[in-house]
């Protein structure tokens, strides 16, 4: 019964509409973070008729029957049902179908997506399953070969924002990785890009590489996690040259020019829309001093600092602790910026806020972190281009020959047109 009804299932995702997340249950507590929040822009898109990979069960549900199972995951790993508000965890679906989940694998956030951003997340075991989950964000990134002493094959389950250092890609690679090392198939539920319209930033240099940004990839990949498993096996990413064995179960009816409200949040401190179509400019500040709506509930729609002048920023904010921030920068501080809740900026890394707030700083030396600046922007040569009083328009000059190359390179992975 439930294999034919989660077979038959299709999810037609509906631009702007607000979700509750069912996290292995029925219902979402108030103020939990995985409340989509309204977009603040109007909605003018159409619907899009959207089966994402975890929906298509009829094509990996063999493929898992009589094994012991691994599964990567967190809060946005749902099957939903044909009430877009009605839907379920994957793992509370596969022990549903009677499937041996062995692990679960969290990535950053956790699996129930409660941890901050950037900590540590330990082993532990889920009071409501049972099951024991092995962090990828804590001691190790990469699961240990005795992590998958007791598993026939593994699932990855995760909603990416498109993004390079948004770090599900990095623990992509290093479960990729594993499984290759211990001959596991990996079987990939593909979800939509939100961001898959476009690539833009630079490309990241090799010796700048770290868990922020692993492979030689512009800001912006436009790319699935489909797609990018694909890349990273073909490009030989992986230690030594390995090959993961993977099958992808890909998005039905999606391509890369279609827009994607995600009825889920992706993680804490992107509630919206609009946040994720900000998130790869003002991510930018979280290599700076400069604190990026954590703390707030406009989290990546609006920046500041203290040191900025209030001359130039008229808006203000004051960044406390919530659910997506335990200490944000500033925090209990009256910061001086800028508010985009309503900007319409799409499609694009934009520098913009960037530079005005280098520009505006009353001391620039609080600006930038060097270290932690190159590594979210991949290479030094950005703050060393801003600091020298380089234009938008100038730098952004600078990336387009190496966004040409990858062009060629990622066509030959692309699963969507």
């Amino acid at each position: 019964m439930w294999f034919n009804l989660l077979k038959n299932t299709v999810f037609p995702i509906t631009i702007g509409i607000v979700l509750v997340l069912i996290s292995c249950g029925n219902t979402t507590k108030t103020g939990d973070w995985r409340l989509m929040a309204e977009d603040p822009r109007p909605k003018t898109q159409e619907p899009s008729p959207i089966t994402v990979g975890a929906n298509q069960t009829n094509l990996y549900i063999p493929q898992l029957q009589g094994k012991r199972v691994g599964i990567v995951t967190n809060p946005t790993s749902v099957i939903f049902k044909k009430n877009p508000k009605n839907y379920t965890h994957l793992v509370d679906s596969l022990l549903a179908l009677k499937i041996k989940i062995s692990k679960v694998f969290s990535p950053e956030h956790g699996f129930r997506g409660t941890a901050d951003a950037g900590e540590l997340v330990n082993d532990s075991k889920d009071s409501k399953t049972g099951l024991a989950i092995v962090s990828l964000h804590g001691e190790h990134r990469k699961p240990k070969q005795e992590d998958l002493s007791n598993i026939d094959v593994m699932i990855f389950d995760i909603q990416d924002v498109g993004v390079r250092f948004y770090t599900y890609i990095s623990t992509l690679h290093y479960v990729m990785e594993a499984c290759a090392e211990a001959k596991i198939p990996l079987i990939i539920l593909d979800r939509p890009n939100p961001n898959g319209s476009y690539i833009d930033g630079p490309t990241l240099e090799i010796e700048n590489k770290s868990f922020l940004g692993m492979h030689p990839i512009p800001l912006v990949h436009g790319m699935t996690i489909g797609e990018y498993a694909k890349m990273i096996n073909g490009e030989k990413w992986l230690k030594n040259g390995v090959q993961c064995q993977i099958t992808v179960i890909p998005v039905k009816n999606y391509n890369h020019n279609m827009p994607y409200s995600l009825p889920i949040r992706p993680s804490p401190n992107l509630p919206n829309d609009q946040s994720i179509r900000l998130y790869p400019s003002l991510g930018l500040f979280e290599g700076t001093d400069i604190n990026a709506g954590r703390g707030t509930e406009f989290q990546f729609q609006r920046y500041g600092a203290p040191f900025l002048s209030k001359s130039a920023f008229t808006f203000s904010y004051t960044p406390v602790e919530n659910f997506g921030a335990k200490n944000p920068k500033h925090k209990g501080k009256l910061c001086y910026g800028e508010d985009l809740k309503n900007d319409k900026t799409t499609n694009q890394v934009s520098l913009k806020w960037l530079i005005k707030a280098y520009n505006n700083a009353t001391d620039k030396s609080k600006v930038f972190n060097t270290a932690n600046f190159t590594t979210h922007a991949g290479t030094d040569k950005l703050q060393k281009q801003i600091e020298a009083g380089l234009s938008e328009t100038q730098i952004k000059a600078t990336w387009q020959k190496a966004i040409e190359a990858f062009k060629i390179t990622r066509k030959k992975y692309l699963i969507y047109k």
